[in-house]
């Protein structure tokens, strides 16, 4: 499958917003597009679920590797895949838009504000053209696509600066219907506000897709993954609903080849399913705390923890298994109350970086002395018990207390970061199960 990555040259420059046009102007040719995003975000990628009516694939060396990534990358399908970046192209210590470039050799398409420039736009571009050779980083910028550009004089001035080596690939108009509003964490998630499909196919007439097509390659192949487990005797119940979103489909594809996955959905009333594990990802717990404060899921979940089910819960899943959450509105939800451990909410987020954590013990997803990277964003604290169990000590980013992260209890694990499949530690979760 061949691809592109539309790159900003920094932050709020309207990379999703391209990113769907580009995708909408695509699928109108009858191409099938495979989106995904590069970096750990959870959002964009509902928003480009919700236009090429499948998920998005996230890409990001930190958590995954290079090899990783090309696997991750491999494992999507269609015609053509649309990858949209995370920042500005060169932004991100650990892991970047440029890292992802580099570890699949796809070219670049930069997507540049152009609302108040026509030459600058062309500039801008062969800056961060010329400045990947500078830096000794192996990506190939290709080209322009000109956020919030107008028709007429101003589409001309910007596609006649450009230099030879720089194709104009269209623009996407600054439409009303283009907006999406935002909330803590970023956008709204693509279901809940998605973005106008009128102003969607104006903006996609406007983008000049067999050029994108010439420009699209093939990645190199990867180093062959690790072989499934065909036996899947053990039923796992990962929640998914309006609280539980945060769910990256590698971790459900490789759950789904080490075990029987079943769904259920706390806040729509649901009780926990049979099952010999559970898994609780990230997503919106505060939004519908008072749902899950009487749901017979949590109230099961805490009764069969305690007799040593197995359970893991990432951020919002971690929120879900304390004892309490407090609203920014100064509401007080009982949660669970498998972890020891207090949650409050904040207007500001308390953490966003990538980490590293290193397992003090043997945990559920790390052997001692082991280490996984992920990713953690929260706008929630946590204040622990004194008989609180720390499972990891953070050697990158803030974990519960900016020393520790991962609270364990019974078999329970419950952490602020987010790990990916690749990561291995849903494989070792598994295996906990069996050995139950």
């Amino acid at each position: 499958m061949k691809g592109f990555l539309l790159a900003g040259t920094a932050s709020g420059v309207g990379k999703t917003v391209a990113t769907l046009a580009v995708i909408r102007a695509l699928e109108r040719t009858d191409r099938t597009v495979q989106p995904a995003k590069a970096g750990p975000d959870f959002i964009d990628p509902s928003h480009h679920a919700v236009v090429a009516g499948r998920p998005s694939r996230t890409l990001d060396t930190w958590l995954a590797g290079r090899e990783g990534v090309r696997r991750n990358y491999r494992r999507g399908e269609g015609d053509v895949c649309v990858i949209e970046g995370v920042m500005g192209l060169y932004d991100g210590d650990v892991s970047s838009t440029a890292a992802v470039a580099e570890a699949l050799s796809l070219p670049v398409v930069l997507v540049v504000d152009a609302s108040a420039g026509m030459e600058s736009v062309a500039a801008t571009a062969l800056g961060f053209r010329e400045y990947a050779d500078r830096a000794g980083h192996d990506v190939d910028v290709v080209g322009v696509l000109a956020s919030r550009a107008h028709g007429g004089r101003h589409e001309r001035g910007v596609r006649e600066a450009l230099p030879d080596e720089l194709a104009y690939f269209g623009r996407v108009p600054p439409l009303d219907g283009l907006a999406v509003p935002e909330r803590h964490l970023g956008l709204h998630m693509g279901e809940e506000a998605p973005v106008e499909d009128g102003a969607l196919d104006e903006a996609a007439e406007c983008v000049r897709v067999e050029r994108l097509l010439d420009a699209a390659r093939e990645p190199p192949r990867p180093a062959a993954p690790p072989a499934p487990d065909p036996s899947r005797d053990v039923r796992v119940a990962v929640a998914r609903d309006e609280a539980f979103r945060f769910l990256y489909p590698a971790t459900l594809e490789r759950l789904a080849e080490r075990a029987t996955v079943v769904e259920f959905a706390p806040t729509a009333g649901e009780d926990l399913p049979d099952c010999e594990g559970v898994y609780l990802p990230g997503g919106y717990p505060e939004l519908h705390a008072d749902r899950l404060s009487g749901s017979p899921a949590l109230a099961t979940l805490a009764d069969r923890a305690s007799e040593g089910l197995p359970v893991l819960g990432e951020c919002g899943g971690l929120m879900a298994l304390a004892e309490s959450l407090t609203t920014t509105d100064g509401e007080t939800f009982e949660m669970a109350g498998v972890l020891p451990a207090e949650v409050t909410m904040h207007d500001r987020y308390r953490a966003l970086d990538h980490v590293q954590l290193r397992a003090r013990r043997g945990t559920a997803t790390a052997p001692a002395g082991g280490r996984l990277r992920g990713h953690e964003f929260h706008y929630s604290s946590a204040a622990v018990g004194d008989d609180a169990r720390f499972a990891f000590d953070v050697e990158r980013g803030t974990g519960i207390d900016g020393d520790h992260d991962g609270l364990a209890e019974h078999r329970t694990l419950g952490t602020y970061a987010h790990v990916h499949a690749a990561s291995g530690a849903f494989d070792r979760f598994v295996d906990s199960i069996r050995q139950t």
